[in-house]
């Protein structure tokens, strides 16, 4: 039987990372094996069991990422695009899995973690939750049963309000699902901002609507709509253990998988309906 995988948490000390260490202490097959906060936060040297209201577990915040992966198996990851290419090339240097949940990535972060990805088992998504990723291969199919000349798609989403980034990771995930069901690039048919005189509506466009305020988690809606009916697939996330867990799945999955780039619709065994 094989070792309880050791996972690293890293921003343990924000929202995810302290619900991250309370997934994994109440997970089998894992172990929080070390805690990692950026250089200078006052976390440093605080138990992240008392940390995340769990008591003491005998495992330091640190800020030393190199040797936290060192001994590990796997990182978890829900930062910022720029720490989470770092941590990507670290992770590789070790030869561990990197489960990312980071959204925001720029197309430099992308090739970065992409280029890590030939020596590290890396799993990366806009959504870790189990359910988002179902929504999204019914989204594709979706867009490609009901054709862009009379049906239009708008991706809603709502997140709070500290959220930074716009469209969310998730919302993007959706749009890119309903652009690979009607066969076309969604950067250049994707409308984000809508503001004084538009015009009417563009045939086959994807349209985003972004909003943001008090404490939601997550809310998403894709909506096609078509001539007298609409259809509309959408997912509630009440609590951010749903990302949590799906990020464990992702990293107990990957041990197992060769040095790659990997989706959870891999984890979920769902890249065939793509």
């Amino acid at each position: 039987m094989q070792d309880a995988m050791k996972l690293v948490v890293v921003g343990a000390g924000g929202r995810m990372g302290q619900t991250l260490i309370r997934v994994i202490q109440a997970s089998e097959g894992v172990t929080l094996h070390a805690a990692v906060e950026r250089g200078g936060s006052s976390l440093i040297g605080r138990d992240a069991g008392e940390l995340a209201g769990l008591g003491h577990i005998d495992v330091a915040v640190t800020d030393d990422p190199l040797a936290a992966f060192l001994d590990a198996d796997g990182v978890i990851d829900f930062t910022s695009p720029q720490a989470s290419t770092e941590f990507a090339a670290l992770a590789a240097q070790a030869r561990i899995v990197h489960v990312i949940g980071t959204t925001g990535c720029l197309a430099e972060h992308d090739a970065r973690i992409e280029a890590a990805s030939r020596h590290a088992r890396i799993v990366k998504s806009g959504n870790m939750s189990l359910g988002v990723n179902l929504l999204s291969v019914l989204v594709q199919q979706a867009a490609r049963a009901l054709d862009a000349a009379g049906w239009d798609i708008e991706v809603l989403e709502m997140h709070h309000k500290h959220k930074v980034d716009a469209p969310s990771g998730t919302a993007l995930l959706l749009g890119e699902a309903a652009a690979r069901g009607r066969g076309v690039d969604l950067t250049s048919h994707s409308v984000r901002v809508r503001d004084g005189h538009t015009g009417a509506r563009e045939t086959g466009s994807i349209g985003f609507a972004t909003l943001r305020g008090g404490s939601v988690v997550g809310e998403h809606s894709v909506i096609l709509a078509g001539e007298g009916e609409l259809v509309t697939l959408s997912h509630s996330a009440g609590d951010r253990s749903i990302f949590a867990r799906g990020a464990v799945r992702a990293a107990l999955w990957a041990r197992g998988q060769k040095p790659g780039l990997y989706s959870m619709l891999d984890v979920l065994g769902l890249s065939s309906s793509i």
